[in-house]
């Protein structure tokens, strides 16, 4: 008969502390699916907006509207983010900043960076 140490086990994800490393290729993951995800409404909107002076706007009234903010807001972080740490991976495939230390100081690094990005982006956007 098996011990009970044999069996398999339930993890809780979210009790465990990821890497700082896997934190960063996570949310680039995320960030990439959140633009994938946004790409169609995109270019339909840019399509309306091009048709006549109407459509122009009825697109710019939508784009106002406080939801569709909120949703420009979490784009404008997902399109930093994905680009930083999209640099930060290229750098890695050139077998640039592979060490341990290295590779945390990058990812802090992209973390700041698009924090820092993103405040003043959003500074600027509202002053």
């Amino acid at each position: 008969m098996p011990t009970q140490s044999a069996r398999p086990r339930f993890l809780q994800l979210l009790q465990i502390r990821q890497p700082i490393t896997a934190i960063v290729s996570i949310t680039h993951r995320i960030s990439g699916v959140l633009l994938f995800l946004a790409l169609p409404f995109a270019v339909a909107a840019l399509h309306l907006s091009l048709r006549s002076e109407g459509d122009f706007l009825r697109v710019q009234a939508w784009l106002a509207a406080w939801p569709v903010r909120l949703i420009g807001v979490l784009l404008l972080w997902a399109i930093l983010h994905h680009f930083l740490a999209g640099i930060r991976f290229l750098l890695l495939d050139l077998d640039i900043g592979l060490s341990l230390k290295a590779a945390r100081a990058s990812a802090w690094a992209v973390l700041v960076a698009v924090g820092l990005l993103f405040v003043l982006l959003l500074i600027g956007a509202l002053a």
